[in-house]
């Protein structure tokens, strides 16, 4: 399940009107994703700068102010994670990519929940988590840490997210940038890329 499914779901459950939390997220991200508003909790979140709670209380109060109703704080990203489901078919590809010799790394935008390291075990050469490195895509500076931390350059690299403007910021750094919409897509394109049946 993806990001906008899981938090449709995660609305609907807790009642919340889906046109105030758009709302919200416009005021805090801008009118567009990547336009900086005056004040970004989401982003302080993700570089490690906000507090779960903190942030959990802000959207809460924010929630609230939409739509005139109380909103439970205490838990609130745990509720809306709970919707978010792995994708099997993408963690076994990465599994055989690296066990063919291509070097994996994850990064990852962080909201303050735990990884769940047993399952990324194995996966990844490195792992950068913008909440542990006080860095978030897509600014430069992770991409530049993440590839310091691989030894490779960005020519040498795929970078693949369900998140356009961070494959947009990847690929002016010289990546070649994949927009993940759906696995046979993104398995097909890094089946042509590395010359390799990846995908099965």
């Amino acid at each position: 399940v993806g990001m906008h499914e899981a938090r449709g779901s995660w609305a609907a459950d807790e009642a919340i009107d889906r046109g105030a939390f758009v709302a919200v997220m416009r005021d805090w991200l801008g009118t567009e994703y990547g336009i900086e508003a005056a004040y970004n909790p989401i982003h302080a979140l993700e570089k490690g700068e906000l507090q779960v709670p903190e942030f959990e209380r802000h959207l809460a109060e924010s929630l609230a102010s939409k739509t005139g109703q109380p909103i439970a704080f205490e838990g609130l990203l745990g509720r809306m994670f709970r919707f978010f489901r792995h994708s099997p078919d993408m963690i076994a590809l990465v599994r055989r990519a690296r066990a063919r010799g291509i070097h994996t790394a994850l990064l990852s935008n962080s909201c303050g929940n735990n990884y769940p390291q047993d399952l990324f075990d194995g996966m990844f050469d490195v792992v950068v988590i913008s909440g542990e490195v006080g860095m978030r895509k897509p600014d430069r500076e992770i991409f530049d840490h993440t590839l310091s931390e691989l030894q490779l350059s960005a020519s040498q690299c795929a970078f693949v997210d369900d998140l356009l403007p961070n494959v947009l910021a990847a690929r002016d750094l010289g990546f070649v940038g994949i927009h993940h919409t759906d696995y046979a897509t993104t398995a097909a394109e890094l089946d042509v890329l590395f010359a390799a049946e990846l995908s099965h």
